[in-house]
C-alpha cells in the first residue's frame, strides 16, 4: 500500500509540474505574440496632407518693415545719441530703459515740443551699433502701462513693438 501511495503522489507531481510548465508556455507565447504585433497604419505618411504648408514658421517673431513702423508709429526720431540705462533682466518682466541725449524729429502726429535728453521703454534689447555716426530711426508709440516706472522716471513714449532697429540713411550712403 505503501509503495502504492507513493507512486501515486509521485505521478500527480509529475503532472502538476507539466500542467504548470504547458500554462507558462502558453502565457510567454502569448505576450510574446502580443508584443510583437506592429502597427504599420498608426500615422501613415503617404496620406499625410499639410493644411498649413505656408504657416510652419514656428519661433518667428513678427517685425515690421519701416514703411509699416513709419506710419504706426506716433513719434519718429532720427538719432546717434541713444544708449541703455537700465533693464530689469532677470527680475521678472524684462523691460530695457534708453536714454536719447539729442535727436532730430522726423515725423510728430501731434506738434508736440520734445525736451532732451528723454528716457523709453522698451520691451526688447535693441542692437544698437556702437559707432557714434551711425543714426537710427527710433519708432516710438504713448506708453502703455509701467505706470510707476513712468511716474519715477518722467517716461512717455515706448519703443513700437515689433519695430526693429533701421539704420537713418546717412549723406554718404543717398550720393552712392
Amino acid at each position: 500500500m505503501q509503495l502504492y501511495i507513493g507512486f501515486s503522489v509521485n505521478t500527480y507531481i509529475t503532472y502538476m509540474m507539466k500542467t504548470k510548465l504547458i500554462y507558462s508556455f502558453l502565457t510567454l507565447s502569448v505576450i510574446f505574440m502580443l508584443s510583437g504585433c506592429e502597427k504599420k497604419y498608426q500615422r501613415p505618411d503617404e496620406y499625410k496632407i499639410d493644411l498649413f504648408k505656408g504657416e510652419n514658421q514656428e519661433n518667428h517673431a513678427y517685425v515690421m518693415s519701416e514703411d509699416e513702423a513709419y506710419d504706426e508709429s506716433v513719434i519718429v526720431l532720427g538719432t546717434s545719441n541713444i544708449k541703455l540705462v537700465d533693464s530689469s533682466a532677470g527680475r521678472g518682466n524684462t523691460i530695457f530703459i534708453y536714454k536719447i541725449d539729442s535727436s532730430e524729429i522726423l515725423k510728430s502726429e501731434k506738434d508736440s515740443l520734445l525736451s532732451f535728453p528723454m528716457e523709453i521703454i522698451a520691451t526688447q534689447r535693441l542692437k544698437i551699433k556702437k559707432n557714434p555716426q551711425d543714426s537710427l530711426y527710433v519708432f516710438l508709440q504713448k506708453l502703455k502701462g509701467y505706470r510707476f516706472i513712468a511716474a519715477e522716471k518722467n517716461i512717455k513714449y515706448q519703443w513700437l513693438k515689433n519695430a526693429p532697429v533701421y539704420p537713418l540713411p546717412s549723406a554718404n550712403n543717398q550720393e552712392k
